[in-house]
């Protein structure tokens, strides 16, 4: 499978070519094939795709993701049909009923947990890792006491400082804003390659939000943005910074007793998941990973 991230941050023209992706600029030219790609950012507004390109990305499930004047990312080009049997796909996702969708939930919030008490342990910060795997053994089924909220807040005072939140206008927040778009799109793609609808999620539900389900299971690999911003943040959020985050999907995860890259793992736990809520599997069989 290919994890391959372009990046387009000058202006040019991109076309397709017999199976590559061509970029002309003024001084040059550049093809990749698309076999190589799993997703392109474009981080400039001055590009033009060609409709034969556009149609070729989605035939090969390639994510392309586009960014505002900010260069933040503001949409995601997907596949329309992912599968051959989206219907049949999409009537079972209608049927995934509550105890099954609280029992998934559940396991989310423990997986998430437990890679944020491992990355506070690995840092120091001993008391709040400690907390948080407390928190993580009482996560009840659809987290009705909301451990996850909890060990956010002692999660991000323990990283950035107890002046920290998530709604500062501050350089940690663009980037982790950035990483985690980046994450929701790689898990947009599994869910519609598989095709399930990204809009029906199992405990994110708002009416507004294109991506429900891909926000629920993106949850686990979130500390992935956390330690890139943690480790390589300096002063200012810049395009070193953005090109750190396009490559995500190449990061290690300790899987099935080996080293895989962080886009295998979360193409194999989305399909757990979804296995799970569709019943072929246990919740319990969803494999555990740890972030490297």
């Amino acid at each position: 499978m290919a994890f391959r991230t372009i990046f387009i941050e000058s202006p040019c023209r991109c076309s397709y070519q017999s199976g590559y992706m061509v970029v002309r600029k003024e001084d040059e030219t550049a093809k990749v094939h698309l076999s190589e790609i799993s997703s392109i950012i474009l981080q400039t507004m001055q590009v033009n795709l060609s409709a034969y390109l556009l149609a070729e990305l989605a035939k090969n499930k390639i994510s392309l993701v586009i960014s505002d004047d900010k260069c933040n990312p503001i949409g995601q080009y997907l596949p329309l049909y992912g599968a051959h049997n989206c219907s049949k796909r999409v009537v079972e996702q209608m049927a995934w009923g509550e105890p099954i969708k609280k029992r998934v939930w559940q396991r989310v919030v423990k997986d998430k947990i437990a890679q944020q008490a491992r990355f506070l342990e690995e840092r120091d910060y001993i008391k709040e890792a400690r907390a948080a795997y407390m928190a993580g053994k009482e996560v009840r089924s659809g987290d009705t006491t909301n451990r996850e909220a909890h060990v956010a807040r002692l999660y991000f005072a323990g990283l950035f400082g107890n002046a920290f939140n998530r709604d500062l206008d501050c350089p940690t927040n663009a980037a982790l804003n950035y990483g985690y778009a980046v994450l929701l799109s790689m898990v947009n793609r599994e869910i519609v390659s598989r095709g399930f609808l990204t809009q029906y999620g199992i405990c994110h539900r708002n009416e507004y939000n294109q991506f429900n389900l891909a926000c629920d299971l993106m949850e686990p690999f979130r500390p992935a943005v956390d330690r890139l911003v943690v480790d390589s943040l300096t002063v200012e959020f810049d395009g070193e910074m953005r090109r750190l985050m396009g490559d995500l999907a190449n990061k290690g995860v300790y899987y099935r007793g080996g080293s895989y890259h962080l886009g295998s793992v979360v193409s194999l736990y989305v399909q757990d998941c979804l296995n799970a809520l569709n019943k072929k599997i246990a919740v319990d069989d969803i494999e555990r990973f740890e972030l490297l």
